[in-house]
């Protein structure tokens, strides 16, 4: 791939991170650290202008270092002539200078004119960079007076390329210069230059320890800055430490290197942003867990206080859930003698009803039937409607007033630490959350419980079940059927016929009232026993039930709103470290071909 298609790859990459960049901070939830970070995001943002206008104009080289340390004499060195006034006067009485070719001002570069005093002249040996004298870091100034040094440095290091980082044996310690530069290091290469050689020992190895945990150093200096400046003067070549600092200057910072630095500092700066708006949101997200772990508890208490209250309801109208099983059994069971018995043993009141309709005779007669016909058809609806709703009845009642705002007092609390919108764990709110849970939860126990029924009767009433009430129900009903017809065709009939003894009388009134009352008690016998059994099992179901809407499940929908917005906002930090993944995965590409001049450490 050429150099120049290289180029426009990179371009295109860092152009599509910036639209997702932009897009990510767009989507900025109502949350106080998100909206920190999209104002960071904000800032770094507002560097891609000036990075694209300026992508291919000379670097700006800035120098930061401490009061003292032979600043103006080194940049006089580097400039070939003495543009900086140097001696005892301090940085603290001018205004920074900006040194740049005739043809180059500060508005090229995005930097105002009015703080900075320009001075125009050909840099001989780093043609394709200006030179920006910076004030002290160490100043005693007030930072937030906007004329102070401080201020004015601060304002200027966002247009800085590269930091000629300068110092001497006394001053490479410096806290508030290394404060300075661990701020400044993110959106600019960097190199190290110890000056005073002709008086100071050489720290460079120590200061390399001091500095190597947190930067790559690349090439370090120590030169003499006032016999460079004598050189330039009596225009010799540059000689020594000197000399191969602008080699290494001339070489880093020539032709295309412009758009690569510009492009890694971009880069290392995006990285330092998203890391430190990933910390934030980290911080802040650290909130969640003890607000779950709050809605979960007020979730697991009341939805335990429902469940209960409806298991409570489920035992108490066993009798209607019983119906509906029979109901259940009958018409799985289809036709047979014992199921006919059970359809009679539930259809008794149509039975009844039915006769009364065979012996209306007139009018007044028919109008009593329908009154009567209407109430027992309204109380077997009744009935099967109690059976549907006692359950949401006893929803309806299982939470009181007091409990839902002691819950929505404990959640709101933590709502207000995490920085979250309380509005939905206010008490109007959460009395229509309770409703729409339990609506939910009798929605889905009522069809758990249906399932639950047909279970039931497909497990608790197999075919041995059946065979075996069939059968008995059969052997009663045979014995006596048997009896009457041994007695009506054979003892008073074909003995007569036959001769073949004395013949039986007919079975009288006495024993068809005896063979009924033996049959009905027969049948509630086996009625008694085939209801206990479906009881029984009906009350295993109810435990069942209980064990599966045990826990929090129940009132899931209580403080909704809350868990919506916290899965936003994780899915927000999420798309966030994609984004800080692709740029690093960017920084690393570009690193491949980057230059040996220092940086800030990933």
């Amino acid at each position: 791939m050429s150099h120049e298609l290289e180029h426009l790859e990179l371009l295109a990459e860092i152009d599509a991170l910036v639209r997702e960049l932009q897009a990510w901070k767009e989507r900025r939830p109502d949350w106080p650290p998100a909206r920190d970070t999209a104002d960071l995001v904000r800032r770094l943002l507002e560097r891609t202008a000036p990075l694209r206008i300026r992508i291919e104009a000379p670097l700006v080289v800035a120098t930061l270092r401490g009061t003292g340390v032979g600043k103006s004499t080194l940049v006089n060195a580097l400039a070939g002539a003495e543009v900086s006034p140097a001696g005892r006067m301090r940085p603290t009485t001018l205004l920074p200078m900006f040194i740049c070719r005739p043809d180059l001002g500060p508005e090229d570069f995005s930097i105002d004119p009015a703080a900075v005093r320009v001075v125009r002249h050909d840099l001989p040996h780093l043609r394709d960079v200006v030179l920006l004298d910076c004030p002290d870091p160490d100043t005693t100034e007030d930072a937030g007076d906007a004329t102070s040094n401080l201020s004015r440095l601060r304002s200027l290091l966002p247009h800085c390329d590269v930091l000629l980082v300068v110092t001497t044996q006394q001053k490479y310690r410096s806290a508030r210069v290394s404060a300075e530069l661990a701020a400044a290091a993110s959106g600019a290469r960097l190199v190290f230059v110890q000056t005073h050689a002709d008086a100071d020992a050489d720290v460079r190895d120590d200061w390399r320890r001091v500095l190597g945990e947190d930067f790559h150093l690349g090439e370090m200096f120590f030169v003499d800055s006032a016999a460079a400046l004598s050189d330039a003067a009596e225009h010799r070549a540059p000689r020594g430490e000197f000399g191969r600092l602008l080699e290494y200057l001339g070489r880093e910072l020539a032709g295309s290197a412009a758009a690569r630095i510009r492009r890694a500092n971009f880069l290392d700066l995006a990285d330092e942003t998203l890391r430190v708006c990933r910390s934030r949101i980290a911080a802040g997200s650290a909130a969640f867990e003890p607000l779950e772990a709050a809605v979960n508890e007020q979730r697991t208490k009341l939805g335990g206080a429902l469940v209960e209250r409806v298991c409570g309801e489920l035992h108490t109208n066993r009798r209607l859930w019983e119906s509906r099983l029979v109901d259940a059994v009958t018409s799985r069971w289809g036709f047979s003698p014992f199921s006919c018995l059970l359809r009679g043993y539930q259809a008794l009141g149509s039975l009844i009803s039915g006769y009364g309709l065979s012996r209306v005779r007139t009018t007044a007669q028919l109008a009593l039937w329908g009154v009567f016909e209407g109430s027992r058809r309204w109380r077997a609806f009744r009935t099967r409607r109690e059976a549907e709703t006692a359950s949401e009845r006893a929803a309806m009642q299982a939470w009181s007033e007091s409990d839902l705002r002691t819950a929505a007092i404990i959640v709101d609390g933590y709502a207000a630490d995490a920085g979250l919108d309380r509005s939905s764990a206010r008490f109007d709110a959460v009395c229509g959350q309770a409703a729409a849970a339990v609506q939910e939860f009798v929605d889905r126990a009522g069809t758990d419980l249906q399932r639950s029924v047909e279970k039931l009767s497909q497990r608790r009433v197999g075919w041995f079940t059946r065979l075996r009430y069939e059968t008995l129900f059969i052997l009663v009903v045979g014995a006596l059927v048997y009896r009457f017809l041994k007695n009506f065709l054979y003892d008073s009939w074909l003995v007569a016929e036959l001769g073949r003894g004395p013949v039986q009388p007919l079975y009288g009134l006495e024993f068809f009232l005896g063979a009924g009352v033996c049959l009905a008690a027969w049948s509630l016998v086996l009625l008694w026993s085939f209801t206990t059994r479906l009881q029984r099992g009906l009350g295993g179901e109810i435990e069942a039930f209980r064990t599966r809407h045990a826990g929090p499940a129940a009132a899931a929908r209580l403080f909704l709103p809350l868990d919506a917005a916290i899965r936003d906002l994780r899915r927000w930090a999420d798309d966030l470290s994609r984004l800080e993944q692709r740029s690093a995965r960017l920084r690393t590409r570009l690193a491949g071909n980057e230059s040996t001049l220092g940086h800030r450490r990933g």
